[in-house]
């Protein structure tokens, strides 16, 4: 029997997504099934200046090294008078307000390679732009969310914990400091022993269960809780933007050591707890980012995810629960998630979806590419099971149908055509 799926199909577009959901979100997930393809980014781009514009939007935040970030929210930031978000406080990082041109900032700001990336650059650009001569409560952030890591490595410690301690050396009695300048520089050493690409698969490589790692973790939650408990005066001496920078080096510090000493675990959960520790940290950046108004997120679908993400790696399967789960848990109602699927990218040798998978079922549509509501989508399917699609290409994860529920609506895209490469 033939199913009929076009119930609920709509042109992607703030309109659009406005009719799926009951409420304006106070966080709006935009997922995707793969990285480094330009046309997804410049699809997100479009959507995401609609959303600004229609439905309020003020901060877009992405799948980033949350410390880089600053640097592109202050070039953003700038309304042409010299005032950006966050500066003016003492906060000791990012450029100067509105400083740097657009080629450093897209040096500095970015990690994972995201710099080279046209519709990125294309996407900065436009923030500039937008926010050029408007109040600040009506300027668009920017942000990144994930922690200091990479695939091969994670970040030193010292740019978060020197920039926490020297928030709070600059402002509250000395005495108070669990320590000095000179014992955390003691402490982190050098920084490539922190760096060392052997740590992620060699646990014996790793600096995290040093006793001077073990001492950082300590000094790290004592300048935490400083922070935290000198707020009220730290606010009226710099203000509760520079507060908010000041809370980041602390999540950006402890998250570090955290994740230092789980790559120094030898036990068979050692990856996994990796990759929910890396999530924990997107999801306390998002929620922090949240608190401050409605924001705009994209990232890798199985990081946005309701349910439990998974992934095969060297060790074998591991499973965690993605940011997206941890913020929707927190948040309910409050977090939406836009989950994309795709049907053929036949330069990374994707052909076209089987036609007993959902990917298949929607690739018959006649659309390039569209947007669908899910609990239609499902309803339409019930009992009848799309078969899983399985990629010839290891950079693409097909969506699972059983993530229909967890999900607020689905984009696809019919054919990912071959952008040009990153600059």
């Amino acid at each position: 029997m033939a199913i009929d799926i076009t119930d609920g199909v709509r042109s992607i577009g703030a309109a659009a997504v406005r009719q799926l959901l009951p409420a304006r979100p106070r966080l709006l997930a935009l997922g995707e099934p793969t990285h480094g393809e330009e046309a997804l980014l410049h699809l997100r781009n479009d959507l995401f200046r609609q959303l600004v514009e229609e439905e309020g939007y003020r901060t877009i935040t992405l799948e980033t090294d949350c410390m880089a970030g600053l640097v592109v929210d202050d070039h953003v930031g700038s309304d042409g008078t010299g005032a950006a978000p966050g500066t003016g406080t003492g906060s000791g990082t990012g450029t100067a307000p509105g400083a740097g041109t657009l080629d450093e900032v897209m040096e500095r700001g970015f990690s994972h390679g995201w710099g080279a990336f046209a519709a990125n650059r294309e996407l900065v650009r436009w923030m500039r732009a937008h926010n050029e001569g408007r109040p600040a409560s009506e300027r668009v952030r920017f942000a990144g969310f994930d922690g200091p890591l990479e695939i091969t490595h994670a970040a030193s410690p010292r740019q978060a914990l020197t920039a926490l301690h020297g928030y709070l050396a600059a402002r509250v009695d000395a005495d108070l400091l669990p320590c000095t300048a000179e014992t955390l520089d003691r402490l982190l050493g050098t920084d490539d022993r922190w760096t060392e690409p052997a740590a992620m698969t060699d646990p014996t490589r790793s600096a995290g269960r040093s006793a001077e790692a073990r001492e950082l973790r300590l000094l790290a939650d004592d300048l935490v809780s400083l922070l935290d408990a000198q707020a009220p005066y730290l606010i009226t001496r710099t203000s509760r933007e520079g507060l908010d920078r000041a809370r980041l080096y602390g999540r950006t510090a402890t998250g570090l050591l955290r994740y230092h000493h789980a790559m120094a675990d030898p036990s068979p959960a050692r990856v996994t707890r990796l990759c929910m520790l890396r999530d924990l940290m997107m999801a306390r950046n998002l929620l922090a980012l949240a608190a401050r108004g409605p924001v705009l997120v994209h990232a890798h679908n199985s990081h946005l995810q309701r349910e439990k993400s998974s992934m095969r790696m060297w060790q074998g399967p591991v499973e965690w629960w993605s940011a997206g789960a941890l913020v929707s848990a927190e948040l309910g109602e409050e977090y939406a998630f836009l989950a994309t699927a795709l049907g053929t990218i036949r330069h990374r040798g994707v052909d076209v979806p089987p036609a007993g998978t959902l990917e298949g079922l929607l690739y018959a549509l006649p659309e390039d590419s569209c947007l669908l509501d899910t609990a239609r989508l499902a309803t339409a399917l019930d009992g009848t099971p799309p078969a899983p699609r399985v990629s010839s290409w290891f950079g693409y994860a097909p969506f699972d149908a059983a993530h229909l529920a967890g999900s607020d609506g689905l984009v696809f895209v019919k054919d990912l055509p071959q952008g040009p490469a990153a600059v």
